[in-house]
């Protein structure tokens, strides 16, 4: 059966709480047959995020000081450790339908494993569209950059030239219903010093790096990024995906009393 579409639209720059609060409304409406599957772009305000498998020590400032350089920081639902969210980000929530659960009413691990490599495909794809070398990391999760191409980043510190460095990362949760939340972060032009503030993703000398640190000054907008992201994920998991603009209830939801 074709599941139709997939709608992608563009929310602008939104912080992370109320980003939290749209993509739990959008899920529950997904999972109630209400709405299609849905792409949420957008930016965050600065701001260090835990996931399940975090860490305190991770994070290598205290929260006073995390606030005192206008930095928040939240423990929510999704896989993985801390990561880093700012202006020039871009942010990918694909709110989707993915499939039918075990006899234990979960979404069978191989499937989850799939859907995520699916995702670090879609970014792999965009990225080369840019004319950036990524790929993956066997036995890590979200896309990377090898020596053989940050070491033609001159402004980057040798940590960075000498040694795979991740470009964006993924985590994501899958509802009791099988509707996915969370998602990507691509490192376009954001602050990449906020980086050394944390321990990225839990992973001891493991550097990050932009798009920017590596294309120099001819750096994409986001929404361009976006509209490629879009088309890769049109590809990689053969859906058509049509833009529309942001409905009211996307804003309802972000200045609602939900609880993040």
């Amino acid at each position: 059966m074709n599941p139709g579409p997939v709608e992608a639209v563009w929310l602008g720059r939104l912080p992370y709480l109320e980003a939290l609060k749209v993509q739990r409304v959008q899920a529950a409406r997904r999972a109630a047959g209400e709405v299609p599957d849905t792409l949420l772009f957008l930016e965050h305000p600065p701001v260090f995020t835990f996931g399940r498998s975090g860490h305190a020590e991770n994070l290598l400032i205290d929260v006073q000081e995390c606030s005192r350089r206008g930095i928040e920081v939240h423990w929510v639902d999704r896989g993985g450790d801390v990561t880093y969210h700012g202006p020039g980000q871009l942010v990918g929530y694909p709110i989707v339908h993915l499939g039918a659960f075990d006899s234990a009413g979960r979404l069978p691990q191989a499937d989850y494993v799939a859907y995520v490599r699916r995702l670090e495909a879609v970014l792999i794809e965009t990225l080369a569209r840019f004319g950036i070398a990524a790929g993956q990391r066997r036995g890590l999760t979200g896309v990377w950059v090898q020596p053989d191409v940050t070491s033609r980043c001159p402004s980057c510190p040798p940590a960075k030239r000498l040694t795979p460095a991740k470009i964006a990362a993924i985590g994501v949760k899958v509802s009791a219903a099988g509707v996915s939340q969370h998602g990507f972060a691509l490192n376009v032009a954001p602050h990449m010093a906020d980086w050394d503030l944390i321990v990225g993703c839990g992973l001891k000398d493991t550097p990050s790096i932009s798009m920017e640190e590596l294309r120099g000054t001819d750096v994409p907008g986001l929404e361009e990024v976006a509209g490629e992201v879009a088309r890769s994920f049109a590809r990689v998991f053969a859906r058509e995906v049509d833009w529309i603009q942001a409905p009211a209830s996307f804003h309802a939801a972000a200045v609602s009393g939900l609880a993040p």
